[in-house]
């Protein structure tokens, strides 16, 4: 799916693969069918952007193959799919039992990581529609923020530096730009848009920037406009913004809310809780479960019995709320939007769904059908169209 913002840009919209299960390339092409192709009718659209997520094996088989990655570049395109964007932040294993902080191994201090990277960089090279300006890949922030030491962060810019040449030799090869960016999430070296210009000064701008994920800028309450103000003035780009909402608890102490809360917590994913204090403060927890409950429960009431806030790192579909007394950060996700794409200028031209969540969601939420899974998808997809709409953007036949 695309649109025209005013200021010329081909602003594309994609949904991300990695709510589907499966490591190979067969399970990759499988899911085409299963899935992508019926959110594309349930849209009614000729042509619908996919973020692909290709697990490393999938990534390197492809890599290695011109010829496998042309295929997928004809399936993708007889079924009035293109792709301009990969996930490349979870390596493999994504939708398995339980992946928690598996999710951020390998890190950038190890080569593992890099060669990933640099094998989706170059079969998103290759899969780029004609016409597109650019290509996408986002990564994970360096690591989990601990163990983590200077040594570690030393190696990583070390092979950031790598990647700049592998993708400067990709676009010499090719003809084709991709660009990589680290997605700030809590929890990680790189948590807020602060950490991400003090973390990444030195980088390849030209080559390597920021993917925003508008959930975890939810969790962290970070105001949209200082984020992309602070990001421009270092000079990153953001090269994806991963249009999701998180979980906002008004009132964590309430009974109700508290009830509700519990039923998102599950196992598979990792579920931080950031709560923010009436004097701006922000207090953090690693999983849903250490906030609740445990030695050292989050603050629920400030220092002279304020509320405080929570908002809980789980994507929740963007055109649903949860059940009361919870709500979504769509207000949030609006905001940011229009702080993207609402002014005189797009400051990215990449926009994933991204709701990787629907298999855990609490159960009267959870989809019980592979067609119900891509309609509502599809519904995602339809309210991040509307709300570009509303921008002023025009969707291009």
């Amino acid at each position: 799916m695309r649109l025209r913002h005013a200021d010329g840009t081909t602003v594309h919209v994609a949904y991300c693969t990695n709510v589907h299960a499966g490591d190979t390339l067969d399970e990759v092409l499988a899911h085409l069918d299963r899935f992508v192709l019926p959110v594309r009718h349930h849209l009614a659209t000729d042509l619908l952007g996919v973020g692909l997520w290709l697990a490393a094996p999938a990534a390197r088989e492809l890599a290695g193959d011109a010829g496998a990655t042309d295929r997928l570049r004809d399936a993708l395109s007889r079924r009035g799919l293109e792709t301009v964007t990969l996930n490349a932040f979870p390596y493999r294993g994504f939708q398995e039992a339980v992946v928690k902080q598996r999710v951020y191994h390998p890190d950038w201090s190890q080569a593992e990581r890099l060669e990933y990277t640099i094998d989706c960089a170059a079969v998103l090279a290759r899969l780029l529609p004609d016409d597109a300006a650019r290509g996408s890949v986002s990564t994970l922030p360096f690591a989990w923020r601990t163990p983590w030491d200077e040594g570690q962060h030393t190696a990583a810019l070390g092979n950031l530096a790598r990647l700049a040449e592998a993708l400067e030799g990709i676009e010499a090869r090719t003809g084709r730009t991709v660009r990589v960016g680290l997605e700030p999430e809590p929890g990680c070296v790189v948590e807020t848009s602060a950490e991400a210009v003090e973390r990444l000064a030195g980088v390849d701008t030209d080559r390597i920037g920021v993917s925003l994920d508008l959930c975890h800028l939810a969790v962290g309450f970070e105001d949209p406009p200082a984020v992309l103000g602070r990001l421009g003035g270092a000079g990153l780009p953001v090269t994806k913004a991963q249009v999701s909402a998180a979980v906002h608890a008004e009132d964590p102490a309430d009974p109700a809310t508290r009830r509700a809360l519990a039923e998102f917590d599950e196992v598979r994913f990792l579920h931080q809780v950031r709560g923010r204090h009436p004097d701006g403060h922000v207090d953090a927890r690693d999983d849903l479960p250490d906030a609740m409950a445990g030695t050292d429960p989050l603050a629920v009431r400030g220092p002279r019995g304020e509320t405080v806030p929570w908002r809980v790192h789980f994507h929740v579909p963007l055109d649903l709320d949860p059940e009361p007394p919870l709500t979504a950060t769509r207000d949030h996700t609006r905001s940011t939007l229009d702080a993207l794409v609402g002014g005189d200028r797009a400051v990215t031209d990449h926009l994933e769904v991204e709701t990787y969540t629907w298999g855990v969601l609490p159960d009267a939420a959870r989809p019980r059908t592979d067609d119900d899974l891509s309609r509502r998808i599809a519904g995602e997809v339809a309210w991040v169209r509307d709300q570009l709409l509303d921008l002023g953007l025009k969707e291009i036949p």
